[in-house]
């Protein structure tokens, strides 16, 4: 079966042995907006003993909030009692859960859009909190008061601004208002939860547009601050008819293709981030520089994502795509060897995507792009290029010892056959044997 054939069928069992079932949450709101959802929630009366008794494969993920996992052909459901919360002192999670009813469990979740119930047996709507309505009209409103709301968990603050981002849709004056009353609470969610909101948030096509939002609602400042300073920091406008660090990285967010690396937004969004800090005006030409703004957004982007706890791997790719991005405007002018270094680089293709976009999101030109596209084409075809010619054990069998001056022959020999005056080994060993022959004779 189908995921959404599987998701019914379990409704289904649910109601057949007395229980009231629907769907609820995102998939209801997918399907209404004409989106394939990628999961299926499922809310019921039955408590979470009677749940495991019905299925014969689940697990109790969330026993006190009434949470249970049904698994099915590999696939998991959740399906929760219904339920109603309070006492939410940490901002987070309520204190008291009680099993209730229906309409109960709907008034007590985040979002309208989110607090509507389907019956795909019946192919019946419930909707008790006018979602239906701001799903029409697109408006992001929180169900009762918005301040109650996020005082409950202040995650929701992040997830209103995630939501409008995704859909296109406007948060309700009341519901921003209270966003950004309370935005510093956003510091009481963990990194881990923060940064998995902000990934979503920053997907295209809608990553432009969530960093705007983010802003007007508040939170940049308590997430990201970092990018503060650069929504004033202005710029050459010979190199940066766009404007502003911040109007910049918006552009270079628009543009971003929809299969993007996922560590692009985050090259995009910290490439300049030192600018703010570096930016220094020639008082003769009245030009804007940012010396070393390269080296320095590397440290700071290499902090702000291992503050979100991001992974080692990632954190390294988006600082060296930083700290490598001012590289590509000499590319033109590069010494073949240096070229193929870049070429080479495991993070070329992200680094080469960053500066692509940098380009469109300043002055537009990609002439620097197409002639690295194309020399990265040639270098496909010379694949004895990748490995160097000669390792450390192949100048030990010469007679070298290990050592310094060992590590300083091979990067000569890797320069050499990056520059094409080495191209096979034998030309290699007949050059490095001459070599330490007469280093030895100097000895």
């Amino acid at each position: 079966m189908s995921l959404r054939e599987t998701a019914v069928d379990i409704v289904r069992q649910l109601q057949q042995a007395g229980f009231t079932a629907f769907w609820v949450g995102g998939c209801v709101r997918d399907l209404l907006l004409d989106r394939a959802p990628g999961d299926y929630d499922i809310v019921t009366s039955a408590l979470p003993e009677e749940i495991e008794k019905l299925f014969r494969r689940t697990i109790a993920v969330g026993r006190k909030f009434g949470v249970i996992v049904v698994l099915i052909d590999g696939r998991q459901f959740q399906v929760a009692t219904f339920r109603a919360e309070s006492d939410y002192r940490d901002g987070r999670h309520p204190e008291q859960v009680t099993f209730g009813d229906a309409m109960a469990d709907a008034r007590r979740r985040d979002f309208t859009i989110n607090g509507l119930f389907y019956d795909p047996v019946r192919d019946q709507l419930h909707d008790w909190v006018n979602g239906e309505q701001d799903l029409r009209k697109k408006i992001i409103r929180t169900i009762g008061s918005p301040q109650e709301r996020f005082a409950e968990d202040h995650l929701r603050l992040l997830r209103a601004v995630r939501f409008a981002a995704q859909l296109g849709f406007t948060i309700e004056a009341g519901t921003l208002a209270a966003i950004k009353e309370q935005a510093a609470s956003i510091r009481n969610i963990s990194a881990e939860r923060v940064r998995e909101e902000l990934i979503k948030l920053f997907q295209p096509p809608y990553a432009a547009r969530g960093l705007k939002l983010l802003e007007e609602s508040g939170l940049l400042q308590y997430i990201l601050p970092e990018l503060i300073p650069a929504i004033t920091c202005e710029q050459s406008p010979d190199f940066h008819p766009e404007g502003t660090v911040f109007e910049h990285i918006l552009l270079m967010l628009e543009k971003m293709p929809a299969d993007a690396d996922p560590s692009l937004p985050w090259a995009v969004l910290f490439h300049d981030v030192a600018k703010p800090v570096t930016a220094a005006r020639d008082r003769e030409t009245g030009s804007i520089h940012f010396y070393g703004h390269e080296r320095i957004g590397e440290e700071m982007a290499v902090a702000i994502l291992e503050r979100l706890r991001f992974p080692r791997k990632q954190i390294d790719e988006v600082a060296k795509a930083v700290r490598y991005h001012m590289q590509f405007k000499d590319a033109l002018e590069m010494r073949k060897s240096t070229l193929r270094r870049m070429l080479l680089r495991p993070t070329f293709p992200l680094e080469l995507e960053l500066h692509r976009l940098d380009c469109l999101g300043s002055h537009g030109q990609l002439d620097v792009y197409d002639y690295l596209v194309a020399s990265a084409k040639e270098l496909e075809q010379q694949p004895e290029i990748r490995p160097p010619l000669l390792t450390g054990h192949d100048l030990i069998a010469l007679g070298m010892k290990p050592g310094a001056a060992m590590g300083a022959l091979l990067a000569e020999l890797r320069e050499k056959q990056l520059q094409d005056e080495l191209k096979t080994k034998a030309q290699a060993m007949k050059w490095a044997r001459k070599r330490i022959g007469a280093k030895k004779s100097k000895s």
